[in-house]
């Protein structure tokens, strides 16, 4: 590497290690979920599935960090993992229950993880009625992103008609 630059070298590695970091979504958005697959005239139509893609890909990455909350896992391996299972819904009285079984050589670690996001939707189905929806939403991405949050917790501050997450100090 040659710069001019008189930051330590230290600094200068990891900038260049979340400079890739932010390219690699980009690569995977567009090479695993679509977002460079569709052309057409009608800007407007781009637009709103250029949003779709990038709705998914969010809800999929709350997901899948709610399953492993130590990483990010890219689609091309965690689809695999986490969607290719038989299930089936058994109704008894007034629980539903779905079972799933997968077939997959990582079948143990998971229903671990597919427990530990069932047992955490479990409590907050509990608790959610008397919280606001933006408190909600707070819970499940501080869990969620705990890794990248360094276990700060996010909190929602009403200011006005609109409501800010803020992560606490």
């Amino acid at each position: 590497m040659v710069t001019n630059s008189t930051e330590p070298v230290a600094l200068l590695a990891q900038l260049y290690r979340d400079r890739a970091d932010c390219e690699n979504v980009f690569d995977e958005i567009k090479n695993q979920w679509g977002w460079a697959g569709f052309v057409t005239r009608d800007l407007e139509r781009c637009r709103r599935v250029a949003r779709l893609i990038a709705l998914i890909y969010n809800w999929w990455t709350i997901f899948t960090r709610l399953a492993v909350p130590q990483a990010h896992r890219e689609a091309i391996t965690s689809r695999p993992l986490l969607l290719e299972a038989v299930g089936r819904l058994v109704s008894t009285g007034r629980w539903r229950i779905l079972r799933l079984t997968s077939t997959h050589a990582q079948a143990e670690p998971i229903q671990q993880a597919l427990n530990g996001i069932a047992r955490f939707l479990d409590r907050l189905e509990q608790t959610a009625e008397q919280l606001g929806r933006e408190v909600v939403w707070a819970m499940l991405l501080s869990v969620a992103f705990v890794k990248w949050l360094r276990g700060k917790v996010l909190h929602p501050l009403a200011n006005g008609p609109q409501v800010v997450l803020q992560l606490q100090e």
